[in-house]
């Protein structure tokens, strides 16, 4: 990586490809490292970038917390699979917060038999509930097209 980089601006932090630079940025308390998490989870092996991506999901800045949830997304979509360092994180977050799409992800890009009991779980319990929430968008168009029919037979 070069020297003369503004540790300030997000795209050069995705192009971090050395957890040594980014556990540097880390000591220095660098703002963007939740963007360098993400520039990990591209460069480096799982095995590599999961405990720096671990540490940016505990950053104080909200926004590049998010940026580390993303890069967990990231390690599952790129490689089938995450260390049991993610796993926990991902579950200590739980669905419907921060952690919502990178579980997601997983449950898409990690294989069935690869995955730790709650996540499993997840993926059955998320099965379900889009199920339900696509027959109550059934039922809401049938009633509306009901409302319709009505109205025009009206004199």
């Amino acid at each position: 990586m070069a020297a003369d980089w503004d540790w300030n601006r997000g795209e050069t932090m995705l192009r971090i490809d050395d957890p040594a630079d980014w556990d540097a940025a880390y000591e220095r308390g660098e703002r963007s490292l939740g963007t360098a998490a993400i520039g990990l989870a591209f460069n480096c092996t799982p095995t590599e970038a999961s405990p720096r991506i671990v540490r940016a999901m505990r950053l104080e800045d909200r926004g590049q917390r998010g940026f580390a949830f993303t890069a967990a997304g990231a390690v599952a979509r790129l490689n089938g699979e995450l260390t049991p360092q993610l796993y926990a994180a991902l579950r200590a977050e739980g669905p419907g917060g921060m952690a919502d799409d990178a579980i997601r992800d997983t449950l898409t890009f990690v294989p069935y038999r690869q995955l730790p009991p709650w996540f499993k779980w997840q993926l059955v319990r998320m099965a379900v509930l889009d199920k339900l929430a696509y027959w109550r968008m059934l039922s809401e168009d049938t009633v509306g097209d009901v409302r319709k029919s009505l109205r025009r037979r009206r004199p």
